[in-house]
């Protein structure tokens, strides 16, 4: 016969094998920036932040003033928008919102080292309200960054993001501010959309409902594909910063070939060109 005791003891450790792991104090000293770890529910640090100076960023001026200024009044405690970035890819999207970050700490805007940037990952989206519920009460301004999201059929998901943004009970920290990148303007499938309109007892309500989430980011700012002159200022602003010394006529033309062979002229298409350059010449990028 199993002894009583021993079976309770045995129940009570199963239950705690079972109930999630326990939600570890942050150190936000330890670093200007973090990656939020859903899984273990604690934010992990990161010492050297994978992103290039602000100036090296070419032919987003708009969006990039307008970013920089949206996130400048959020550091200083005044009033500011969550933003979502979509458009065309690797025109510098989640780039520009991490060289912001480092030009507000470099310039101490609102003070030395008071903005911390926190990437969450796709996936761990619907763990948004246990995050800002971690943040709330620190003294430090989060800039909470989500690269590359959107939304399947099927997934639900979103309901969390629209609920931390500014709905539920306690809204949004004032502390913290989202932003986005994503391909799609609205974040979810057309396919989703016309999905909801067809089987919903009420189609406008249903749509509304997905269209409104990216309502909640009040700022959007669009990336657009970059023309050929503005792909070449890319390409030599890199060449003068890293010093990258060959003919300009050489580096024009193999630049736009290898522009043509990617079937894309981007920001992302003239870093790759001069990272192969780079290597040809002997010179360190990083």
């Amino acid at each position: 016969m199993i002894d009583k005791d021993d079976l309770l003891l045995r129940i009570a450790a199963a239950l705690e094998r079972l109930a999630p792991p326990a939600t570890l104090a942050p150190d936000f000293d330890a670093a200007d920036a973090f990656v939020w770890n859903a899984a273990r529910r604690m934010l992990n640090p990161v010492r050297k932040v994978n992103r290039v100076d602000l100036p090296l960023l070419r032919g987003i001026d708009r969006v990039r003033d307008q970013l920089a200024a949206n996130t400048e009044r959020f550091a200083k405690g005044l009033p500011a928008n969550n933003a979502l970035l979509w458009g065309a890819r690797g025109m510098g999207k989640s780039s520009l919102v991490k060289a912001i970050h480092a030009d507000i700490l470099a310039r101490e805007i609102g003070g030395k080292r008071t903005l911390k940037l926190v990437e969450i990952h796709r996936e761990d989206i619907e763990s948004l309200p246990l995050l800002m519920s971690l943040v709330r009460d620190a003294p430090y301004g989060f800039l909470v960054f989500c690269d590359d999201l959107s939304f399947d059929s099927g997934d639900t998901s979103y309901k969390s993001l629209k609920a931390a943004l500014d709905g539920g009970v306690e809204g949004r920290p004032d502390n913290v501010l989202f932003y986005a990148t994503s391909n799609r303007r609205h974040l979810l499938p057309r396919d989703m959309m016309e999905n909801e309109r067809a089987t919903a007892i009420n189609p406008g309500e249903a749509v509304e409902e997905k269209v409104s989430l990216s309502d909640r980011f009040g700022l959007w700012l669009g990336f657009h594909k970059c023309s050929q002159d503005e792909y070449l200022e890319m390409v030599f602003g890199y060449c003068k910063h890293f010093g990258l010394d060959a003919p300009r006529e050489q580096i024009e033309a193999e630049s736009l070939e290898w522009a043509t062979t990617r079937g894309s002229r981007s920001g992302r298409t003239a870093w790759q060109y001069i990272q192969d350059l780079a290597g040809r010449l002997g010179k360190k990028t990083g």
